[in-house]
């Protein structure tokens, strides 16, 4: 049972997440029907994962990819200790979600960068339209088609990622959700900060 709780997620990972959550849906649903809106969810994105990606490195323990990030294999190994019902709790990210922190951010990275080319390409306007206004059409098709690979494979990563949030919320009988939205979860009998 829980004593007390400890906090793990700071203000800056909060409100990220849940504004990297709404800004990605915008973006998603806006696609080729309001432009506008589109583009601007789209830098949105941008902005949030380049603040992000220096939080890495600068943020509170936590929110440091020293504290989650680990090699594929540990997170192999977690998951299986998870089925198994073996799994160690982590107070911050586990290694399994450590591995999706970092695909989820680079498939954001690609899809917005992606995005960028192809505004270029294909309306002459965002900060490439100089190099990509003068591409072939063939060049401008194939970014269109990366953008669009990862703006759905960023999806797929999300769906994979509501799914693990929810299996390690009832491995582990904690609210992952709750968690990200007060910064806090219970530190339990033993456990260290």
């Amino acid at each position: 049972m829980a004593t007390n709780t400890v906090r793990i997620w700071d203000p800056f990972v909060r409100v990220f997440h849940w504004s990297l959550a709404g800004a990605f849906i915008v973006a998603y649903v806006s696609e080729d029907d309001f432009l506008d809106i589109h583009t601007f969810a789209g830098y949105t994105v941008l902005t949030l994962v380049a603040l992000r990606l220096i939080w890495g490195f600068v943020g509170t323990r936590h929110a440091r990819f020293t504290d989650f990030v680990r090699p594929p294999g540990e997170a192999i190994d977690y998951v299986k200790e998870s089925f198994l019902g073996k799994a160690k709790r982590y107070l911050g990210h586990n290694p399994a979600g450590g591995l999706m922190i970092v695909a989820l951010l680079l498939s954001l990275l690609i899809t917005t960068l992606s995005g960028i080319a192809t505004l270029g390409a294909e309306e002459g306007a965002g900060p490439l339209a100089g190099v990509m206004g003068s591409a072939s059409h063939a060049v401008g098709e194939a970014v269109e088609e990366i953008h669009e690979f990862f703006a759905n494979f960023t999806l797929l990563l999300v769906f994979g990622h509501l799914i693990g949030v929810l299996f390690e919320s009832v491995v582990h009988r904690e609210n992952l959700v709750r968690a990200m939205i007060t910064g806090d979860k219970p530190l339990r009998d033993g456990e260290s900060q």
